[in-house]
């Protein structure tokens, strides 16, 4: 109990624990209990952003694909990085990003607002499909996105005049137009034949919107691809009355393998041919004038070359009449000076069985008596205010460009080639030209068109009624166009560069690209001057008949300089691959023609479609496949007669009558292969 004892002169005191004073010993407790609960708040803080970031990057996947601030990956099944595309004209801001089923939203950047969205499809089993856009809503804002190559070999886009195959990229190039070229003339420039496609090894595959004012550009130091999409310093346009705000908007498709993903892709986004051209265009060469004659041809030379035709006893499926035949570039009349019977001339030649088309193009210079009634029915091509023709300059001079949107230029070309063949009986055209590079950096037409490789597309259409017999060399959305598509002139050398080995690799990507009736331009090359491997001004002999053994497996043969030229050695040579194409060649390409039609599937074929797993078939850029079940590896090199091939696994028989039932591929080293042999082997 208390105790009360007498206090001093105020009062009482109680007895009771005294007070504890804090000393020095006992501040850091507190201390530490203050961060101790600091640190508790901000682990609190921490794990709920991370709960947030987890809930966020949960909502930036959709299905195999991961999307970033920067760009996004796909995966395959099996979790490997298939395709990454990087975004080069932004930063998405993921605040503004959302996600509403199969479809991922973002409606900023980091400093502007945007559309932007990327929806999953799953058109079947097999296949994961993307649709990815990314819309400016400022103009004149250009969009680009970067796709990594590295991951895999790449395939497609458009004809090069060094070709090689899968894709090989060189240097630095800032995106610049995605157009129809002639890249003869301009050799850094994207072909005359040429869609926005690509495939790779790894069962991904990229189509770009035909909408996109799309340009490509790339490092090959960096392994990317730039697709961008702008409209200005370029020659696409917006439609009328539309701002001029770039869009880049694509698929990207992954498969099983890279053989079925391209099947896929070309049934749902391509063209594809309504009819298969005449028989005969498969079985027996052309025969043309211009590598023999170039301009120098006239009447006596024209029946002497039918006539040699006949004394060495070749087949002819027609004789192409090429340039120059009429006085002036524009005319649709014979030149009487050189052919001063051009009726008597037509009906010999129908006489001896022989067919005739002439070469044709969509210029008609200024000295042609056509012009000035063509300025004044403006049917040309016009500068961009509208008010006058624009003038052109293409290899043989200046003129105006035909105007193939406006309906009344149509009519009147079309009517110019209908009279030739009412007069004369010609049986089709080679259509020369057409590639965008022809028209001005800026241009206007009857009909507004955005993106100017459409002129390309509508000057195709010319040879519709033309196409059992027709050959094009520009093209582009031009596979419906059913006729024979020529690769741009090749060069009578070996190399890549427009040579010889450039052949293959150029026919596998226009096959690749939907163009299957290839007419793989003529043998030997075109023997330009200062462009030509040999000591005098025919191709030298070896290159020739390499070229020739080549040809004889393509889907049809054109001769110009003909094998008499080089003696009878030559001509037997020729003789035996003529046969060859026809006997065994022809049936079989003819056969896959009309399976074409269905499924748009190459007749040309690489050779890792039938070895989708084997890691080496897709470097192979010698060798390749007619259908599944022939493969032809013909020597490419001078002063050979040996070569490397590459057998994939099956059962094989060569030309020699060996056979082959290996369950893995086999590499037959230093296979010999005399000079007037070329190494095939069939599926048994």
């Amino acid at each position: 109990m208390y105790q009360v004892v007498p206090g001093g002169a105020g009062g009482t005191i109680t007895d009771v624990i005294p007070k504890q004073k804090h000393t020095k010993d006992t501040r850091p407790l507190v201390g530490a209990g203050v961060i101790g609960v600091l640190l508790v708040i901000a682990a609190v803080t921490a794990w709920c952003y991370y709960i947030a970031s987890l809930r966020k990057a949960e909502l930036l996947k959709t299905q195999l694909l991961d999307l970033n601030k920067d760009g996004y990956i796909i995966r395959n099944q099996g979790g490997s990085i298939v395709f990454r595309m990087d975004f080069r004209s932004g930063t998405l801001d993921l605040d503004s990003c959302s996600k509403e089923e199969e479809i991922l939203r973002c409606g900023r950047t980091t400093d502007r607002k945007l559309k932007f969205f990327i929806k999953t499809v799953r058109p079947k089993d097999t296949v994961q499909c993307y649709r990815v856009r990314w819309e400016e809503l400022v103009p004149d804002i250009p969009v680009e996105h970067a796709m990594t190559y590295k991951f895999a070999h790449w395939y497609g886009g458009a004809v090069s005049a060094i070709q090689h195959w899968p894709i090989s990229l060189s240097g630095q190039q800032a995106p610049k137009p995605f157009v129809t070229s002639d890249i003869y003339s301009n050799r850094d420039e994207f072909g005359g034949i040429l869609e926005s496609y690509w495939l790779s090894s790894n069962a991904t595959a990229i189509k770009i919107n035909n909408s996109v004012p799309f340009h490509l550009g790339w490092n090959d130091t960096e392994k990317t691809m730039y697709f961008q999409a702008r409209y200005h310093d370029t020659p696409f346009k917006p439609n009328l009355g539309e701002a001029p705000c770039a869009e880049l908007s694509y698929r990207v498709c992954v498969g099983l393998d890279v053989t079925s993903i391209h099947k896929y892709m070309v049934r749902r986004y391509f063209n594809k041919p309504y009819k298969v051209p005449a028989k005969v265009m498969f079985e027996h060469p052309l025969w043309s004038t211009w590598a023999l004659h170039k301009r120098d041809i006239d009447q006596e030379k024209l029946l002497t070359y039918a006539a040699n035709i006949r004394k060495y006893n070749f087949n002819c499926s027609h004789l192409e009449l090429d340039d120059r035949y009429t006085k002036h570039y524009g005319d649709f009349e014979f030149d009487p000076v050189k052919f001063p019977n051009a009726s008597e001339m037509f009906q010999k030649l129908k006489s001896n069985g022989f067919l005739v088309s002439l070469w044709i193009h969509p210029f008609v210079n200024y000295d042609s008596e056509n012009f000035h009634n063509l300025v004044e029915r403006g049917l040309f091509v016009r500068e961009p205010t509208g008010r006058l023709p624009a003038l052109v300059h293409w290899w043989n001079g200046i003129g105006g460009i035909l105007d193939f949107t406006n309906p009344e230029a149509r009519d009147w070309f079309a009517s110019q080639l209908r009279s030739l063949r009412s007069k004369y009986g010609v049986s089709s055209f080679k259509f020369d030209a057409g590639e965008t590079n022809y028209l001005p950096w800026k241009f206007s037409t009857k009909n507004h068109i955005r993106d100017p490789s459409f002129f390309t597309r509508r000057y195709t259409e010319m040879a519709l009624h033309y196409n059992d017999r027709a050959e094009l060399r520009s093209g582009y959305q031009s596979q419906n166009i059913s006729c024979f598509f020529r690769p741009i002139d090749r060069d009578s050398v070996w190399g890549y560069e427009l040579g010889l080995k450039s052949l293959i690799p150029t026919v596998l990507t226009i096959s690749i690209l939907g163009y299957q009736f290839i007419l793989p331009d003529m043998i030997g090359g075109n023997a330009y001057l200062n462009h030509t491997s040999g000591e005098r001004a025919l191709p030298d002999k070896e290159l020739y008949i390499r070229w020739l053994e080549l040809s004889a497996f393509m889907p049809s043969m054109q001769f110009s300089i003909p094998p008499w030229e080089y003696g009878n050695e030559v001509v037997e040579i020729a003789r035996k691959y003529t046969a060859i194409h026809e006997s065994i060649v022809a049936p079989r390409v003819l056969e896959l023609a009309g399976e074409v039609l269905d499924t748009g599937d190459p007749i040309i074929r690489p050779l890792w479609w039938i070895a989708t797993g084997d890691e080496t078939a897709y470097k192979i850029d010698s060798q390749f496949l007619i259908g599944d079940d022939l493969m032809v590896a013909p020597v490419l090199e001078p002063g050979k007669q040996e070569r490397d091939i590459y057998l994939p696994a099956g059962h094989w028989r060569s030309y020699k009558g060996e056979r082959f039932d290996i369950k893995e591929a086999l590499h037959l080293t230093d296979y010999p292969v005399d000079l007037d042999e070329i190494a095939y082997f069939v599926w048994v």
